[in-house]
């Protein structure tokens, strides 16, 4: 008899002894997380259907405008951890400040900082969407977290990971122990274990990356794309662009195959487009766990100090040899 793959929370419950400091609050939050993506995935797959498609008319803090489906997003993040009692204050791409939930509180031991729905403008085009999450621990029991308690360096982390909704909907995370991948039996309603301890090649043969910006790239992130398209059979370029427009996609793409992706700071904008604390560190820690490599281009993006909520920072990821490479050349050494 063929045996059955592992549910996503019969994993959680198998492996959490083997989680220093797991609890069964945290194994239960990332059960809820497979939740929203449940939630969210049921919209999308209606999405041409009922009036969920276009704009709100708003704008986010970030000044971006704002779909509805990122607003239904968020309030399904929002609205199953509210009452959840294992999260004590949320912080999202979306909100402008964090909500802090006294009704979790001081029972709820974690934080979730996250992006509701990456790659929103490709809501109306039926391509990939995914969302980004990242757990932090907070300790205290004498009171709720102040704003600048989620500000932390990705190194704090103690679990990331994000949900893929595509041809299927994929839930790939870490603790810190690897990074395992979880895809949605519709039929069951049940996340069942299909990438175990995903390792990501050393060296790839794809990039991604919005060349649309090409002209706006200092001069060492331009000569490692020209570096790219030059043949050469000895170090397997030229390299194969692949760009979705959702971030989540492209760096599952990298993980399982291998490669790189850049959103490099720009001459006038040199921070970058990306959120460092609900996109790059996230992404970083699963990345890293997978054996890659993150990287501002001059530096390793989980040791970014932190300095705000929606603090933006150049993302360079993928592959080690690759993003190496690229930072050899945004660094002016090759």
């Amino acid at each position: 008899m063929r045996e059955f793959p592992l549910t996503l929370s019969r994993f959680i419950v198998q492996n959490q002894a083997s989680h220093q400091g797991a609890t069964e609050e945290f194994s239960s939050l990332l059960t809820q997380i497979g939740l929203v993506g449940k939630l969210i995935a049921q919209d999308l797959r209606r999405a041409g259907l009922i009036d969920i498609m276009g704009t709100t008319g708003g704008s986010n803090v970030q000044g971006e405008t704002v779909k509805k489906l990122d607003v239904i997003a968020n309030d399904a993040f929002v609205k199953v951890f509210q009452h959840s009692g294992y999260v004590c204050a949320l912080a999202s791409e979306e909100m402008e400040k964090p909500i802090s939930l006294p009704g979790n509180w001081p029972q709820g031991k974690y934080m979730l900082l996250f992006d509701p729905l990456d790659g929103s403008s490709n809501t109306d085009n039926n391509m990939p969407l995914g969302a980004i999450f990242s757990v932090l621990k907070y300790d205290r029991a004498d009171r709720l977290p102040t704003d600048e308690e989620l500000v932390r360096r990705g190194t704090e982390q103690v679990a990331a990971g994000y949900l893929l909704y595509g041809s299927s909907t994929m839930l790939v995370y870490t603790v810190g122990q690897g990074v395992h991948g979880f895809t949605l039996e519709p039929g069951l309603g049940e996340y069942l274990l299909s990438h175990t301890l995903i390792t990501i090649p050393e060296k790839g043969k794809v990039y991604a990356a919005n060349e649309g910006n090409y002209h706006k790239w200092p001069a060492g992130t331009k000569k490692y794309f020209d570096f790219l398209k030059v043949s050469d059979k000895a170090t397997g370029r030229p390299y194969s662009a692949r760009y979705s427009g959702c971030l989540v996609a492209d760096v599952h793409r990298l993980l399982i195959g291998g490669g790189i992706y850049l959103y490099p700071g720009e001459t006038d904008k040199p921070d970058g487009k990306l959120r460092l604390l609900y996109e790059a560190n996230p992404l970083a820690f699963v990345v890293e766990q997978a054996g890659g490599k993150a990287s501002t281009g001059t530096s390793r993006i989980m040791e970014v100090e932190a300095k705000k909520l929606h603090q933006r920072v150049p993302l360079i990821i993928g592959s080690r040899q690759d993003v190496e490479t690229a930072e050899a050349f945004i660094q002016g050494r090759a």
